[in-house]
């Protein structure tokens, strides 16, 4: 949000701050896969300093400069940053589970922290923008990766593990789509990221169609984040009862069905309605996709796997919002939800063909 705002308060372009955006998102793309093989040869402690240190350096770069250059070079060292070290985080995490319950019940946990991430961070940059400076605001968010180099000096050190089969030659990431419950969690979660970008596109759209206020769309979109991190905080408790195949299935059918009603509606609490629906099926799934995707990918390959993963949403980060832009241009918004509705159909019928265990040992 910082670095937007400081290109707007500079006078810069409408292209020059859609670049700046796009460069958080075009170095997690690119380095995603080597960052997952990296956290798979040494473990989480170097994978997540390199990260933190990426986007400490970014956020002190941009409180000593506000040329476009800096900013561009800051965006990028904190997209890539970022990335890096949530591939360690979830790579980690996903490892010290004994048993596909309790890795649902970390996921839970982890899944936790974007919603509150996107909290505290804005907040605490808009109250030190207006009250202090754009550089005070740099200055602040930088605390947070600092936080995190200290608190890695208090997880231990991962024991190491026996290779499980030798490997004859150097194995691609994509070759993990050979995997077909792979390709199914692959296709899924290419789904969860384009449904959010079609909602943060289209919900706009709607809501001014429909003539709502600026503060009624902002109230649609707070419902969702609510009940996304009220289920997330549930899921620990129900672990022992819920299999993430069904986690899965259920909640992209509810999602689904919330897409393909939200055309129809005029009111903001209807729509504030169908978008806690939302928040409660997304903010269950994730954990879902994160446990299986531990549970399907080799142990020496996970942190691969997850690279790989993060390159898919990156890339429809990328892409899917154009595409969006482009059928709303020719045939509205509404079939922009309905379009996203009937996928997630399909992604619901991928989800029941999952097994209920893994199938690569």
């Amino acid at each position: 949000m910082t670095i937007p705002l400081l290109a707007v308060n500079e006078s810069r372009g409408a292209a020059v701050i859609g670049l700046l955006m796009a460069l958080f998102a075009v170095f997690p793309f690119l380095l995603a896969i080597p960052a997952g093989r990296l956290v798979d040869r040494r473990g989480y402690h170097l994978a997540t300093r390199i990260g933190a240190l990426l986007a400490l350096v970014g956020a002190m770069l941009a409180a000593l400069s506000s040329h476009v250059w800096a900013l561009g070079a800051a965006a990028a060292m904190v997209g890539a940053g970022s990335a890096m070290g949530m591939i360690s985080l979830q790579r980690t995490a996903g490892r010290l589970a004994r048993g596909e319950a309790e890795r649902l019940k970390i996921f839970s946990w982890v899944a936790l922290a974007p919603s509150i991430a996107t909290f505290v961070g804005p907040l605490l940059a808009g109250a030190l923008i207006d009250q202090v400076s754009y550089r005070a605001a740099f200055v602040g968010l930088a605390l947070f990766p600092l936080g995190t180099l200290l608190a890695t000096t208090r997880v231990p050190a991962e024991a190491p593990r026996a290779p499980t089969k030798p490997v004859a030659a150097p194995q691609k990431a994509w070759d993990l789509l050979g995997n077909s419950d792979l390709r199914r969690l692959f296709f899924i979660n290419w789904l969860i990221a384009a449904c959010w970008d079609a909602h943060a596109f289209a919900l706009p759209i709607l809501g001014h169609e429909r003539g709502l206020s600026a503060s009624a769309i902002a109230m649609v979109l707070a419902s969702y984040a609510v009940t996304s991190a009220s289920v997330r905080l549930a899921i620990p408790f129900m672990a022992e009862r819920l299999q993430p195949r069904w986690v899965m299935t259920g909640a992209l059918a509810l999602t689904a069905s919330v897409f393909l009603l939200y055309p129809w509606l005029d009111s903001a609490w209807a729509m504030a309605v169908c978008a806690g629906t939302m928040g409660l099926g997304l903010g269950a799934i994730q954990p879902a996709v994160m446990s299986s995707l531990h549970s399907f990918t080799q142990p020496e390959r996970q942190g691969e796997a997850l690279g790989l993963r993060s390159t898919v949403i990156h890339f429809s980060t990328l892409v899917m919002p154009l595409s969006f832009g482009a059928v709303g241009a020719v045939l509205g918004v509404a079939p922009v939800f309905w379009m996203t509705g009937a996928a997630l159909s399909a992604g619901a019928w991928a989800a029941f063909g999952l097994p209920s265990r893994a199938r690569h040992a």
